[in-house]
């Protein structure tokens, strides 16, 4: 049963991938209301446009109701104290991601004490996928369909061109 409130899990999600879908869906059990932000960062140069990426998260968590897209640019605890959150959900696929992960959480909780971060680790299986691995596999042509959604897959295949059988 979902807890009361809003929780917001934010990343780039260039693309997004299996690990992002389900911890997406393991927050919608834990929380109300879900808010999955789009980082916008300036400075990088991301394989799918915000707009493509905005899509693809649209179409991978239709079958979430109470999950809802945005993006953002600026600090993360802005964008949750906007939408009234106090949580934001951070997924975590190994031990050197807890380091990087606590000390933005750190920071987060000395500018902003009222929203607290919650760490998800990783289904077993989902561990060693990144949204990098993924776009790698699918430049030189592999098949990715078990580590993104099937509408990712058909996006990386527009961007790239058809898997080819090995």
């Amino acid at each position: 049963m979902a807890t009361r409130g809003i929780a917001v899990y934010a990343g780039s999600f260039d693309p997004p991938t299996i690990g992002h879908t389900d911890l997406i869906e393991r927050a919608s059990n834990l929380f109300s209301h879900v808010i999955v932000a789009l980082g916008v960062h300036p400075t990088r140069e991301p394989l799918f446009t915000v707009e493509e990426r905005l899509e693809l998260l649209r179409r991978v968590t239709r079958g979430w109701p109470n999950v809802e897209i945005g993006s953002f640019g600026g600090l993360l605890i802005d964008f949750c104290h906007e939408a009234g959150a106090r949580v934001i959900v951070r997924g975590l696929r190994a031990a050197t991601d807890f380091e990087y992960e606590l000390q933005i959480a750190h920071a987060n909780a000395d500018l902003c004490p009222d929203i607290d971060t919650i760490f998800l680790p990783t289904r077993t299986n989902y561990g060693f996928v990144s949204a990098s691995l993924v776009r790698e596999i699918a430049s030189h042509g592999g098949d990715v369909a078990r580590y993104a959604p099937g509408p990712v897959c058909e996006a990386l295949e527009a961007k790239f061109g058809p898997h080819r059988p090995r």
